[in-house]
């Protein structure tokens, strides 16, 4: 395995940091699913971490508050046999969690009017949708 997570580009978590537990697993494998311990559960304290930087780090514990249990946020693998495949399942989703609540905040929008073209438009097609239902009506006698 390699020296940590790459989350981004200057971004990377060491495996030091990264807590792994094994359990059984109640997916698939058969008779042996009741002898090995293919269920992964990674752990990644957020709040603790070196590998982010303090507006990174401020930012991901904002945005994974409901996620965090004392600022450790704990990832479930369990759809695979293998428990090696259960494990690079669990940092796949590591690396996507934290870089998504990781990432830039996006643009404000700038208000704009709508132009006198639509404006028109959409007046017109009211004056004719208006027109049409009047159509509908009983004739008056």
């Amino acid at each position: 395995m390699e020296n940590g997570l790459v989350v981004r580009a200057g971004v990377v978590i060491p495996d030091s940091e990264l807590g792994w537990r094994f359990s059984r697993s109640s997916g698939p494998g058969g008779q042996s699913v009741n002898t090995t311990d293919s269920r992964v559960e990674l752990s990644f304290d957020v709040a603790a971490t070196t590998a982010l930087s303090d507006v990174l780090k401020a930012r991901a514990l904002e945005r994974l508050g409901s996620r965090l249990v004392d600022g450790v946020v704990t990832i479930a693998a369990s759809e695979y046999k293998s428990q090696w495949r259960n494990r690079e399942a669990a940092r796949e989703r590591l690396v996507a969690l934290i870089r998504e609540a990781i990432a830039p905040p996006p643009r404000k929008r700038r208000p704009t009017k709508p132009s006198k073209g639509s404006v028109r438009r959409r007046l017109d097609d009211k004056k004719r949708r208006g027109q049409t239902k009047r159509l509908r009506g009983r004739p008056e006698d």
